[in-house]
């Protein structure tokens, strides 16, 4: 079959464990395709769940089925378990040749999980969005959960579910929760949610607030959005500097093996492998 979409070769050879931005990409919007995938997001997610109304669930299944089909490859974001569409959402994404992982809205327990992974092609990863005090709670239990390819947090759901605001403070704990069961259940950071309605500094607020509460990836509705996120959640040209320089000390053996020497050296390593990963280690 032809391919009719086309993806920038960084973006595609992107692991997805370190994918930063994550642009949800409407069903219901076919125009939209073409667009997002050629932005520079991270990884792209075809959003059958939120953004397509009930009576369109089906129409919409099969736009992103053809698109699959036809040489795209995205994530999916699927109806919730509790929901008639759910079984005939893993259907039909059993025969869509480029789809890269399931994304599945309200997950609360890990057994959701366990089950749409049994209902799907082997091995495919699922991208569990935590959007519910319960999820939160259990988000341990989910993220050791087989199957389970990494945390994501539905912040707008969250925060009607609870009645709590979106000052960075009052989402700490929901976030520092997905954070360290991410860590329990050995999966890559988590992907935070969309900051909406702001401008470039303020979405750089948002990236900032993230990276400090351990989170790795963000969502965002907006194309504009990607590349701002790309860079807010990608080592800053200091640290880059500092890992450049600890290394080359490293190498010649001009380090000094005080107690902090491992915990540094590590790190210099890491924002190095991200760095190179990201292609921003050569500038």
């Amino acid at each position: 079959m032809t391919n009719t979409y086309h993806r920038n070769e960084r973006a595609a050879n992107l692991p997805a464990r370190l994918s930063r931005s994550w642009l949800l990409t409407s069903a219901s919007n076919e125009e939209s395709f073409e667009p997002n995938y050629e932005s520079e997001a991270d990884s792209i997610i075809l959003d059958m769940e939120d953004a397509v109304p009930a009576d369109r669930k089906e129409e919409a299944r099969e736009r992103v089925i053809q698109a699959l089909n036809q040489g795209m490859r995205a994530w999916v974001r699927i109806n919730d378990i509790t929901t008639e569409f759910w079984e005939g959402d893993l259907a039909a994404l059993s025969k869509a040749e480029g789809l890269r992982g399931i994304v599945l809205a309200k997950t609360e327990h890990p057994h959701d999980v366990t089950r749409t992974a049994m209902m799907s092609r082997a091995g495919t990863p699922i991208i569990a969005l935590i959007e519910s005090a319960v999820g939160i709670v259990n988000a341990v239990d989910i993220a050791r959960a087989p199957g389970t390819f990494r945390l994501a947090f539905g912040m707008g759901d969250y925060r009607k579910d609870t009645g709590i605001s979106d000052d960075p403070m009052a989402l700490a704990y929901a976030r520092s929760a997905l954070v360290v069961a991410s860590r329990v259940g050995e999966l890559p950071g988590p992907i935070d949610g969309p900051a909406n309605g702001v401008d470039d500094k303020g979405l750089m607020d948002a990236c900032r607030v993230t990276a400090s509460m351990g989170m790795t990836g963000k969502l965002t509705l907006n194309p504009a959005q990607t590349d701002t996120i790309n860079r807010g959640l990608a080592p800053s040209e200091e640290e880059i500097s500092w890992a450049r320089e600890m290394l080359e000390r490293e190498e010649g053996g001009a380090v000094p093996k005080d107690g902090s020497y491992l915990p540094r050296l590590a790190r210099a390593r890491k924002v190095s492998e991200l760095a190179q990963t990201y292609g921003m280690w050569g500038r």
